[in-house]
């Protein structure tokens, strides 16, 4: 008897990825929920880090894992007596209606703000803005 006979072979096809914009709007919404840990620290006055294992030489010349630190910058900040928070895709801001950014009173509204983001982007009300961030500017 053949090894191939003992297995259970079946026709399979893989399913596709998903569509550009579904990844990108994952993207943001892993984003926004990182944010929310960053601004729960922020509250508590603490900071947010996140460790990531990255390959580097030791003394010895050998390539060894480590644990490095990875800065997560805020998309929330203090100006004029209130709170901005700005949604980003990437380095880029992302458009809301007329204006990027939400103001509010205090530290603690960041987490409300965050939450309208990730409702807003959950039902699709950011891929149009999401699209053009991500579009290249042609050279002149």
């Amino acid at each position: 008897m053949s090894q191939l006979a003992k297995l259970n072979i079946k026709t399979a096809t893989r399913a596709a990825k998903l569509p550009a914009s579904e990844q990108r709007k994952r993207k943001l919404l892993a984003a926004l929920d990182e944010q929310v840990l960053v601004a729960q620290a922020a509250i508590s006055g603490e900071t947010y880090e996140v460790t990531r294992k990255v390959w580097a030489k030791n003394e010895a010349g050998e390539s060894v894992l480590i644990d490095r630190v990875r800065k997560v910058r805020p998309w929330f900040f203090e100006q004029d007596g209130g709170w901005y928070v700005q949604c980003r895709y990437g380095n880029k801001v992302l458009p809301l209606g007329d204006g990027n950014a939400v103001q509010v009173k205090a530290l603690k509204d960041v987490t409300g703000v965050l939450a309208a983001f990730k409702a807003a982007a959950t039902a699709g009300e950011l891929d149009e803005a999401i699209s053009t961030a991500v579009e290249r500017k042609k050279p002149k």
